[in-house]
Order: C-alpha cells, then structure tokens, then sequence
C-alpha cells in the first residue's frame, strides 16, 4: 500500500460516524480495520499489524501491542493515538527514539468508567448474580446485601477516574478514604476526603476500588497480604488494569471467605494467559462480578473517547501540538 501523508488507520471497534467525518473533514483518510468478529486489535500479531498499518500516519490504536519492532517497520507513522488512558502496552522509549507522537485520550471516558464502577460496587454487595441464579433455577428465597449507602470506601489512585468516583459516592454519603499521589488539601476539603497510607485504607474499608495507573511500584499493590488486612466482609473492585492485583491471592481469598466478594473489569490473564485458568476460576465464582475490561465501552464514553484520540491525530498530522495532558510521548522534540 503506498503512503499516504493523511492516512489514519484505526484498528479499535465501535468507532463512530461523527469521529469519521471529522477525520474527514481534516483531510485525512480513514481507514478501519476489517477485523473478524470476536476479535480486538490486541489479539493481531506482528505481521498483522504491519500489513494493516502500511502506509499509515496516524494509528488510533486500542489494546494492542506497540513495540519498537513494529514502529521501526512504520516508517511513514507520525503519531499513535490511544482509544483510553492506558499506556502499558506502548514502549515509549522506542517512540520518543523513533520520532513518534504517542497520545492517550484524556477527558474522554472517565465518567463512563466511573459509572461503572459504581455499578459493580452494587452488584456485588447486592448480590444480584447470585439471586438472579437462584430465581432461575426456582428459589425465589431472599439472600441478604451490604449497602454502599454510609459505608466507607477507599479509592486506589485520586486520579480523573477515582475523583469521579468520589463525586458519585457522595450521593450516597459514603466516608471516603483516598490513597496514592499527592495529598490536596484543596479537593480534601472540598470533596470531603481523608488521605491516608494504604494499610489504613484496607483496614477501615468496606469497600476498595482501583484506580491506579499500572507501573513497577504498583504492580500487585493488592496482594495475599494485602487482601488479608481488608474486613472480612469488604469487597474489592478493580476497574483500572490487570496486575495491580494478585489474581491468584484473590482467588484463593474469595475462596477461603478472606473478602466477602469482588468486581472485577480486568484481570492478569489479559496480559499473561498463563493466567487465564485462575481468571476462569474467578468468573465461576458466586460472589464475583465481572465484565470483559468494558468500563469505558459506554456509546456515549466511546464517542467522547474517539473524538479526543482524532483530535490528537490531526493535531499532529497538521504540524501542532495535541493537548499537553495527552502527550505521553513525543519523539519530534528529540
């Protein structure tokens, strides 16, 4: 495929009409991978990605793999734009050595993962997986929930995400302690909560959600022993990324009545398979509740979250800057 300066290849699903014809619009030709049901841009391999890639400027990118291999075999690759916050999966040593712009879509679908959030906080501690598995199978007998109402919730990571979450917790007059990052006595004071270390937050929470970003310090920030100081009857949520928790330690805590229950958007095993029999066992569990890593797959999360990650292709293609809290990595600035 010879290169074109304004082509835009992008390998995510659910990419939206307007997005397109903004695209459009900027002078760019769009060009959506044909991907076989089932299937995300995560799961292509190398040669995969090349041949869809060929000739491309800009890639609106969602789960794959960006490795210094395949940039280096993108010549005529200016910019990768995340469809999501999330940069794990893209060596940004090898894009800023190559000259590439890398952008993740700030702004763009917090709310929605927020959203969910929330709901797998009542789910679980309502128990509607197991009462909806019970009234199928005929026993209409009642089993007992935990409210979130008054409870008291620790947040992993104040980030946009974990702010939300706190701004939704509010309506149900939740004690919120915030754990990560810098203290901010302004949004303390304002949002009403506590900063405090981590054990404090495990030992006083009825409730642990996640919402830290995925680095070398944070990986399995929730452990055996972690999950060990947490109530009895708490629940963990984790909607940010596999491997801030010990799958395997959770497994073994749920099973073992350690924690009262779990929700769960991602799991290890989406980045190490030898995982995948241990996120089985979770999903076989009652007292799990789990969705396929689609906290931000809202219509509206996804719409707001292409626009952003289009703005910074054709910000890029036209010789500017993306929004500064974009950019993780820019390779024209040597």
């Amino acid at each position: 495929m010879p290169p074109s300066r304004r082509r835009v290849v992008v390998t995510q699903r659910f990419f939206d009409q307007a997005t397109i014809d903004y695209l459009e619009q900027a002078g760019c030709e769009v060009v959506q991978a044909d991907l076989p049901p089932g299937q995300a841009d995560g799961n292509l391999s190398h040669d995969e990605l090349v041949r869809h890639l060929a000739g491309a400027a800009g890639w609106i990118v969602g789960h794959a793999r960006v490795t210094r291999e395949l940039m280096a075999a993108l010549p005529d690759l200016r910019i990768v734009s995340r469809r999501g916050v999330g940069y794990d999966r893209v060596d940004l040593a090898a894009a800023g050595d190559l000259g590439k712009v890398v952008c993740i879509a700030v702004g763009g679908n917090h709310e929605s993962v927020a959203d969910h959030t929330l709901a797998l906080m009542l789910a679980v501690g309502h128990r509607f997986r197991e009462t909806q598995a019970r009234m199928i199978g005929g026993d209409w007998s009642i089993l007992l929930g935990t409210d979130l109402y008054r409870k008291t919730v620790g947040v992993i990571g104040p980030g946009r995400i974990g702010r939300s979450v706190v701004q939704r917790l509010a309506g149900f007059e939740a004690e919120v302690l915030v754990h990560g990052g810098s203290p901010d006595a302004g949004y303390a004071a304002r949002s009403g909560v506590t900063w405090v270390d981590l054990d404090e937050l495990l030992v006083r929470s009825d409730y642990v959600t996640i919402h830290a970003p995925l680095t070398p310090e944070t990986r399995f920030i929730i452990d055996a022993g972690a999950l060990a100081r947490m109530k009895p009857a708490a629940f963990l949520i984790n909607t940010a990324r596999g491997g801030l928790v010990d799958d395997a330690a959770l497994l073994d805590a749920l099973r073992n009545g350690v924690i009262a229950g779990a929700g769960l958007d991602v799991f290890l095993s989406e980045a190490d398979p030898a995982f995948k029999p241990v996120t089985q066992a979770l999903l076989e569990l009652p007292n799990v509740i789990a969705t396929p890593h689609s906290g931000a797959s809202s219509r509206e999360g996804l719409d707001r979250t292409n626009m952003v990650a289009a703005r910074c292709v054709v910000a890029v293609l036209d010789g500017g800057d993306p929004p500064a809290e974009c950019v993780v990595a820019d390779g024209r600035k040597g």
